[in-house]
Order: C-alpha cells, then structure tokens, then sequence
C-alpha cells in the first residue's frame, strides 16, 4: 500500500454496522435511534432516551419507571472514590482528569457484574462523580444524590444543593439528549476498540473519557463561552469578530469535520436555550449570542469562501449550560455525563457480534540497519 493510500486519522474508513445513531453531514441530519434529534431532544427523559440504545426502543410506563429506578439506585460512589476525587479537588486537577479517576473505579465494590449492569452502574456514577469533584473544589461536602429526582436534575441538586427549577432541569436534559450519541466519533470508537479485546465496558469508559479531554475532541464550550461573554460586554460583535480574523485566530463554535452546513445539534440547542432565556434567563445575553453568532458565520463566508464554517453544537452548548448555572469548568466533564449513555450503547452493540478491531499501518523506517556495539557507537 502506497503512503498515499493512507486513511489518516481513518476518515472515510467504515469499521462498523449500529442502530444507535445516523448522521448525513451534507444535509445536516442526525437521527437517534430512529428519531430525528429534533423530535426526541426536547421531548425524552434522559433515561428514555438510554432505553432505546440500549433495547432499540422506547419503555412503556413500567418499564421507564423500572429503568429509572435502576439507575438511581445505582448513583452512591464509595468514600474510596470521595478520597480520589477529594484529592484531585485539593491538587486542583481538571474536572476531567477526576472523572477518569472516577470513572476507571466506577464498579468498586459492586461484586462481579455483567456488561449491562456495569453499563448502568456507569452512566448513574458520573453525575455524581462530577459533582462531588465540585464541591470539594468550592471548598464544600458533597451532596448526596436523591433516587427521587430523574437523571438531569439529580445531578443539579448534587451540584447546588437545591432542587433546580423545572426550565434548568429541563434545559440540562435537552442537552444531555443531544449529544449523547454522534457515530463513531473518536471517544466512542475508543470505547468500541476496548471492548473489543473482551476487555470491561468499566474500561471502555474511561478510555473514551480519556478521549474526551482532547481539546480536538471536548474542549471546544469553554472558549466558546469566553467569546460570548466578552461580545456580551463589549456590545461590539463585528469589531470583536474582525479582531479575531485579523489576528489569524480560530472563531471557536463554527466549523466541523462531518457537517457541512449548520450543525443540527446548535439548532435543537438553539431552541432550548431561546426557551429558556426567555423563561427567566437574561434575555439579553441570549440575543447577544444570536447577533455574534450572525455576524460570524457571514464573517467567515466572507473571509474563507472555499470552506463551509457554520455553527457547530459547541456554540449553543455554552449558552445553555451557562444559562442554567453549569460553571465553564465543568462543561467537557457534562458532555461525558451525557455521551457515556452512548458510549455504554455502543460498548454493548459491539460485544453482540464482536470481532477485535485490529488496523493496520504502513511502515515507513529504515529495514536494513546493522547493529553496532555500545562502545563502537
């Protein structure tokens, strides 16, 4: 095989058959299980929407509410765990450094367990994993989860403290619908490539968050949200725009390697989060990130014809989750919260008819060296 046969970063190369989620990048479409986002973001429980990846469909009553109770009762971590993630508060490691830590102990103490029970035991710990790191980081004891309160607003309360209002809650878990699955992104695959050893789907997961934490992956509504704040301050989103493009900087939030037109994840977002600035938020804040985002996406047509930049989910991500009181830090390590319910799906999908994903390489070193001792070197 020619080097210039090489699939580089294995764009384009198909390694997998899954029901769990469908993206065409050229018309800007994503389907979850069968549904267009649009039509399950705004209207599952989270827990809902982890059902159908993991049995191809949605609960019916009892079953949602056995579901539900499942994972809730699965939220405690062990005081083990408390001292990991207390001493990575108090070394003050990055919120997804303690959720690796977390997460590579999530099945301490369960006994022996099968893949779909430890899947579970996954998705329920994070949230909580995630916020008792932040409260030790505010100098404060954790929360204790509540087994009363579905899977977004739990982990609010284990956040603050207090019952969150019905539009935070609501808006966390629009978010956490949106982006829990998205193909064979490079955390997904990850998890995939693990279990495909016959490994655990406990290491599954913290592979993929290890993943994650690549800025080239995660990383991206932190600075987002930094850009919002200072438009929103300065009331200038041409001038700040323009400063950026003439300073040969990225404008972070537009762009994406599968989509070529508006991401459909920043439209669903869009919504949830005009839904809730106008619910209470500060309006104005909203209309200074719908402007900014106006005036670069036309910016960036202008000024990089050839390449099509629209917005992507991490612009609307920022808005929503700074709306409801997500602090910055935290934004990667709730992207995780959310996607390990896809994580977990495709861990299970792959071990249904497994066959170890094994890629080749081209070698392109050096083949007739000869050895020379030490001292003659």
């Amino acid at each position: 095989m020619a080097d210039s046969d090489v699939a580089r970063g294995l764009e384009g190369i198909t390694v997998a058959e899954t029901r769990l989620s469908y993206i065409d990048g050229e018309e800007g479409q994503l389907v979850i299980g069968g549904f267009p986002l649009a039509e399950l973001a705004g209207n599952a429980t989270y827990e809902e929407t982890v059902f159908l990846l993991f049995e191809d469909r949605l609960p019916d009553a009892d079953e949602l509410e056995a579901f539900r109770s499942d994972l809730a009762g699965r939220r405690e971590i062990g005081e083990e765990v408390r001292a990991v993630l207390r001493q990575a508060a108090e070394e003050e490691k990055p919120a997804m450094d303690a959720l690796r830590m977390g997460a590579a102990a999530a099945n301490l103490g369960t006994g022996e367990e099968d893949p779909e029970t430890d899947a579970r035991r996954v998705i329920a710990v994070f949230p909580t994993i995630v916020a008792t790191y932040w409260r030790y980081r505010q100098g404060e004891e954790p929360v204790e989860p509540r087994e009363d309160l579905r899977h977004a607003a739990n982990y609010l309360w284990m956040l603050n403290g207090e019952e969150p209002a019905e539009a935070e809650a609501r808006g966390v878990e629009t978010y956490l619908n949106t982006v829990v699955d998205h193909g064979l992104n490079a955390s997904t695959f990850s998890a995939r490539v693990v279990v495909s050893t016959e490994s655990d789907v406990v290491s599954a997961a913290t592979a993929a968050v290890g993943t994650l934490k690549g800025p080239l992956h995660g990383g991206a509504p932190g600075p987002v949200l930094q850009d919002l704040q200072a438009v929103y301050e300065s009331g200038d989103p041409e001038g700040y725009v323009q400063e950026k493009l003439d300073a040969g900087e990225r404008i972070m939030g537009f762009g994406h390697r599968v989509y070529r037109v508006r991401d459909p994840r920043a439209a669903v977002l869009s919504e949830a989060a005009e839904q809730f600035y106008s619910d209470g938020g500060d309006a104005e804040f909203f209309e200074a990130a719908e402007r900014y985002e106006e005036v670069a996406v036309e910016a960036l047509e202008e000024h990089k014809p050839d390449r099509r930049l629209e917005t992507n989910v991490e612009f609307y991500t920022a808005a929503l989750l700074h709306g409801v009181g997500i602090p910055r830090e935290l934004f990667t390590a709730t992207f995780g919260i959310s996607r390990s319910g896809g994580w977990m799906a495709h861990s299970l999908e792959q071990l249904e008819d497994n066959r170890l994903i094994r890629p080749t390489s081209n070698y392109v070193g050096e083949r007739d060296r000869s050895w020379t001792p030490v001292a003659q070197r």
